[in-house]
């Protein structure tokens, strides 16, 4: 069986797919935007200080075979991104916006996939799907569904009902909720096309609308980060107990609900680290809660270094797919608390792991982040098992997972 995949930036998921795609003989071509290998034109311009970015597209040499870049688009957006020019970059509307991104990609797929003869399947994701599958069921192919994130009709009404409860974040809800309905019916087409489904958590699968349990529905988890078992980390319990929120900073991801939690605990010696990009001016967080410790983003290997220096790690996410981070924290022996709406739930084991909690809730996250606070104690152990369970999820098992259920 051979497959042509499409992504226009290769997350840690995509690659995954892909290796164990090259492993099995699987893979006849992957479609991007970027893909940066060694002693290439992109590798050697990646040294330069205007093209950085480009550091994080570096794709395992295996794949550089397979590789068909269609960068115009992905590069305007870079750049009018890093010298500010908002206009191009405009949701949905913006000649370089993200959307364009992925429709570009996806439509530079469909026009290879229409010269070729030898492909079994294709397989995409949301956003960067609909050209490509339209010309595989032209010609006959199996198309394969990658969906990240919840179906749009779970998370758009979940947003809706946050930008009514809680009216000053609702222009951190961001595409949530400014999505057109040009885009949700593209959304909507690329689920019916779609022959196979993959997910990588049960919330996201619940999300399905019923005219999609019909079809194949693969199931697998992320893989957690590499680490070592055995923790070098002192604790000193006299110090704050110090909580890490990471991500873009929204109420999408929860934070209007941590803040109005940690304002709840003004008693307690708790320290919030917030660590993630800008969705309103400084000054509106500031108004919300004023004592917390702001981190700006950072490559990953610095997200894991300041993962090290915190105790709690807490998402209160209202609609994800399977947010990557909480395994990277408990990889780091962070105990966890987060809603079932992160995609995690299998990673809490009550009590040991951390805790789940209603979504909407600051008084259940502050009834939690209270319990560890007065419980130091208990840290030391629930940062080893955390790193225990996490290590059950490899990324090997991801890939395999999903190629198997292809095959079956």
């Amino acid at each position: 069986m051979k497959i042509l995949l499409s992504h226009p930036t290769g997350n840690a998921n995509v690659r995954s797919v892909l290796k164990g795609l090259v492993n099995a003989g699987m893979l006849e071509s992957f479609y991007t935007s970027l893909a940066c290998y060694p002693n290439s034109i992109l590798d050697s311009l990646s040294r330069l200080s205007v093209f950085s970015e480009l550091q994080r597209r570096k794709f395992d040499p295996a794949l550089e075979p397979y590789t068909y870049i269609h960068s115009l688009k992905e590069v305007g957006r870079v750049l009018s991104s890093k010298f500010g020019i908002k206009s191009l970059i405009r949701h949905e509307t913006g000649f370089f916006s993200i959307d364009a991104v992925y429709e570009y990609a996806g439509r530079k797929a469909a026009i290879s996939l229409s010269k070729k003869k030898n492909i079994d399947a294709v397989y995409a994701y949301e956003d960067g799907a609909l050209s490509l599958f339209k010309q595989a069921k032209k010609m006959g192919i199996e198309c394969i569904y990658d969906l990240p994130i919840a179906y749009w009709e779970t998370g758009r009404r979940l947003m809706l009902d946050e930008a009514l409860r809680l009216p000053d974040w609702a222009p951190t809800l961001a595409g949530g909720i400014k999505d057109s309905q040009a885009k949700l019916d593209r959304k909507t087409e690329e689920l019916a096309l779609a022959d196979v489904i993959v997910v990588a958590s049960k919330f996201v699968k619940d999300s399905l609308p019923s005219h999609a349990t019909s079809k194949k529905i693969i199931f697998s988890p992320f893989g957690s980060p590499k680490t070592s078992l055995i923790s070098t980390k002192k604790r000193d319990n006299t110090k704050p107990l110090r909580v890490l929120f990471a991500g873009s900073m929204g109420q999408r991801k929860g934070l209007g609900d941590l803040f109005k939690a940690i304002k709840l605990l003004k008693s307690i010696n708790i320290q919030l680290v917030v660590m993630g990009s800008l969705l309103a001016p400084m000054k509106f967080y500031e108004d919300q809660i004023g004592d917390f410790i702001y981190e700006p983003p950072r490559p990953h290997s610095e997200v894991l270094a300041l993962m090290r220096t915190c105790d709690v790690f807490c998402l209160p996410s209202i609609v994800e797919g399977r947010a990557l981070v909480m395994q990277e924290a408990m990889s780091e022996g962070l105990p966890i608390v987060i809603t079932r709406n992160t995609g995690g739930e299998d990673l809490v084991i009550d009590g040991k792991t951390g805790f789940l909690v209603p979504i909407s809730s600051p008084e259940a996250i502050a009834e939690k982040l209270e319990w560890f606070a007065n419980n130091r104690s208990e840290l030391e152990a629930m940062s080893q098992y955390s790193k225990e369970h996490a290590m059950n999820y490899t990324w090997e098992r991801y890939a395999e997972t999903i190629i198997s259920g292809i095959l079956e």
